[in-house]
């Protein structure tokens, strides 16, 4: 199996993480500090600590309280873009060399920011890190689920297509709030051509999966690890696909699957008993990613080694999920196989 130096040096690719979940410690502490925020922990380390423990508690409000902190520090156009560009900064060095990030602009607009100011503050972060040629990154702009800016939300994506956006998302809590509430969004996106994935089967099951699928049409599932229910294991080894699984394979949609931040919410028990295992030995299009880096204390390396260890995958297993994931990208064809042809020679290199 490959060490941790070794995958950290591993090119890799993430589809699921978000804007607000992966700050640094000690920049929340700085920005807080600056605009009067109280923070419940006095110093970057402490901080950390405090966030790791509260999305770990089993607590949905603590869990949430987390986001607090982060979006309050988020309300102005110079510190969108430094988060951006310390989050790019944060990939390179853990080996990343594409990134779908996504983010609820409709959370920044506290301190006057507009939609649109808010989304070129973004772009002009991660444009930044991306002009030294080390990784390409894209926004997912996303609409909340327990509001009713979805619509608004799909139009500012299309707006910014080809401009550092790849495409659009709907994120927050799924139980009450199905996807099928925002059909007249995804129905204007698929007009418009524009690529969408949809939060599904995290904490809801596979109604939510079923409605994300096939009246809104999601060209992915984030995270969408509960289609394990739709799948029978027997006593002898032999396994069932029922019908939604066998759709979802059999279509190539592609699952952003979470490893520690399913641990987190309680989806599956550890990392050992993820369904990654299962469905990538079925032949899902299972991909790897963060989810929030700084509340699961994670990292790409990270999540990519423990299921590893935990699986006993190898450098050709790795590659072909970081391959299933470029593939999976917003991102045009011709783009997508290039960085494709990047990541078989940087496996090629690690494997001697």
């Amino acid at each position: 199996m490959p060490t941790y130096e070794e995958i950290q040096a591993a090119p890799k690719v993430v589809l699921h993480d978000h804007l607000d979940g992966g700050l640094r410690p000690a920049t929340v502490h700085e920005l807080a500090t600056a605009i009067g925020h109280e923070l419940p922990a006095d110093d970057p380390e402490s901080l950390g600590q405090w966030f790791h423990e509260a999305a770990t508690s089993g607590s949905l409000e603590r869990y949430l309280e987390t986001f607090v902190h982060t979006i309050a520090v988020m309300q102005s156009a110079e510190n969108l873009t430094r988060v951006a560009r310390e989050f790019a900064e944060d990939l390179v060095a853990d080996g990343v060399v594409y990134a779908e990030v996504r983010w609820a602009p409709e959370n920044h607009l506290a301190g006057g920011l507009t939609l649109d100011g808010a989304v070129a503050a973004v772009a002009a972060g991660f444009a930044e890190v991306e002009a030294g040629g080390r990784i390409v990154v894209r926004q997912l702009l996303t609409a909340m689920r327990q509001f009713a800016r979805a619509r608004e939300i799909a139009e500012l994506a299309v707006f910014w297509r080809d401009k550092g956006v790849a495409g659009f998302d709907i994120a927050g809590p799924e139980k009450g709030f199905p996807p099928t509430r925002f059909l007249d969004a995804f129905e204007y996106l698929a007009g418009e051509n524009l690529r969408f994935t949809i939060h599904a089967g995290e904490g809801f099951g596979l109604p939510s999966i079923w409605e994300a699928v096939h009246p809104c049409g999601a060209d992915r599932l984030g995270h969408g690890v509960r289609i394990v229910d739709d799948i029978t294991v027997s006593a002898d080894g032999s396994v069932e696909l029922g019908r939604l699984a066998s759709y979802v394979r059999d279509r190539r949609i592609p699952l952003e699957l979470c490893p520690t931040s399913n641990v987190q919410t309680g989806a599956v028990g550890s990392i050992g008993k993820h369904p990654f295992g299962l469905l990538a030995s079925l032949g899902f299009r299972v991909t790897i990613n963060t989810d929030n880096r700084l509340m699961s204390d994670t990292s790409m390396t990270q999540e990519t080694f423990l299921l590893a260890e935990a699986f006993g995958y190898d450098w050709a297993d790795l590659e072909r999920f970081s391959v299933n994931a470029m593939k999976s990208a917003f991102l045009p064809y011709d783009e997508r196989v290039e960085i494709i042809h990047k990541i078989k020679d940087g496996y090629a290199g690690l494997r001697g």
